[in-house]
């Protein structure tokens, strides 16, 4: 009777500590995500134009002044590139997410591998998510011609622990003097002018100034985790001069159980702006305290549009479905919503009261606010901040603005869909 006890009891006591253990592990991961997501607040009575030093410190940055910044738009911004590539003579170092094989790819090995060849310190970095489709003999090409290539957190169980953690940033440091940033990924749909479904929208800005240390910086940040490698000297962090009017800070922190960067950047500018707010972001999946930013800025008197691409145009319409469970909540808080018809609308850029604007490669969501490595250059600067204005009035031609009684009366099926989807939004 007693050996028939045991038998009964030990699977018992090794279910509770399973269950113990299981309830341990979800309560770990809920206290670190609660320490990383408290509820933002602010209370500024300050514009925009005078939170410059505020902006940055609270965003784990300085104010670097005196850049001076240029913005492409759509496929001229690869041409761009590849002459900055060519005319490098020191250092190349290149970033990026999503990598595929095609001409683009072919166009860019080929600059690289020459300057390689030629002697340049050439280091390529590419998330080994977003370059799993890289051409099979890219990496080889690269090495053979003196150039140092990396993937970022690769499947292997020595990357267990960081395998949700993937770089989504997107620049290029040239000679240390020159940066390009951006949203612009090495697939031949970014090559045209976004004509049509098959190509797409984007738009990334050349830097001159002495931002590019911080630009260098971010780069090093992962570099650095993947290799150990630490560069210095003039060749990489060479001394830099004003070059133009514009005020730049980086946000590309992720401190240890406390909101990114990023994050923090975005709700801020959020809760200071005074007359109006333009969004253009391919994947807009804001958390209720964003959602209550936007609206409270609307109770203000703000004029508040965001611009996404439509579920049809875009690459990832389960994404935009899960964003349209909360399309009702900022619509009936005032908040103007545009969808983009023609194509994957891609760019990441924001502007607050026609003086400060962003760009960079961070969504508008959970995954590149907590989780992804990201980076957004915040500026003051009207006269950008004029462009990128002109280019949501200009978009906005081939958009359909959200009205709030039909998109209420959307159908079942859709708002199924679309609150389904919302469950995963932070895997998405």
């Amino acid at each position: 009777m007693q050996t028939l006890n045991a038998t009964i009891t030990i699977p018992a006591i090794v279910v509770g500590l399973l269950l113990l253990l299981i309830g341990l592990l979800i309560a770990i991961i809920w206290s670190i995500r609660r320490h990383k997501a408290p509820v933002l607040e602010i209370d500024c009575d300050a514009p925009p134009a005078e939170l410059m030093p505020s902006l940055s410190g609270l965003s784990q940055s300085t104010v670097y002044n005196g850049n001076r910044v240029e913005l492409f738009e759509n496929g001229a911004f690869f041409d761009v590139l590849i002459d900055e590539i060519k005319n490098a003579t020191r250092t190349v170092h290149f970033e990026t997410f999503l990598w595929k094989a095609g001409a683009l790819e072919r166009r860019l090995v080929d600059a690289l591998v020459e300057r390689g060849r030629a002697g340049v310190t050439v280091r390529v970095l590419v998330d080994a998510d977003g370059g799993k489709n890289m051409g099979p003999d890219v990496e080889r090409e690269l090495t053979v011609a003196g150039c140092k290539f990396v993937l970022h957190h690769p499947k292997r169980w020595t990357n267990i622990g960081v395998l949700n953690e993937r770089d989504h940033r997107k620049l290029v440091v040239l000679d240390g003097r020159v940066a390009l940033v951006g949203g612009h990924c090495i697939v031949d749909t970014w090559l045209g002018n976004a004509e049509d479904r098959e190509h797409v929208r984007d738009l990334a800005v050349r830097i001159h100034g002495p931002v590019v240390h911080a630009v260098q910086a971010a780069f090093a940040e992962n570099w650095v985790e993947d290799t150990g490698e630490l560069f210095a000297g003039a060749a990489a962090f060479p001394e830099l001069v004003h070059e133009g009017e514009t005020p730049i800070n980086v946000a590309s922190v992720k401190p240890e159980g406390s909101p990114a960067a990023v994050k923090v950047l975005h709700h801020l500018v959020l809760c200071v702006a005074r007359e109006r707010i333009r969004i253009q972001n391919p994947y807009f999946l804001p958390d209720d305290d964003a959602i209550e930013a936007l609206g409270k800025a609307v109770a203000r008197g703000v004029d508040v549009r965001v611009m996404v691409p439509s579920a049809e145009a875009s690459d990832m319409p389960i994404v935009q479905h899960a964003a349209h469970r909360n399309f009702d909540k900022m619509l009936t808080r005032g908040v103007r919503i545009f969808e983009y018809q023609t194509c994957l609308l891609h760019q990441k850029v924001m502007t607050v009261d026609g003086v400060w604007c962003a760009i960079g490669s961070s969504n508008f969501d959970d995954r590149s606010f907590e989780t992804n490595d990201e980076i957004t250059l915040g500026m003051l600067d009207a006269g950008l901040a004029a462009q990128f204005e002109e280019i949501f009035e200009r978009d906005s031609k081939q958009c359909v603005e959200l009205k709030l009684d039909s998109w209420l009366a959307r159908g079942v099926g859709h708002r199924l869909k679309d609150n389904a989807l919302h469950l995963f939004n932070e895997l998405l």
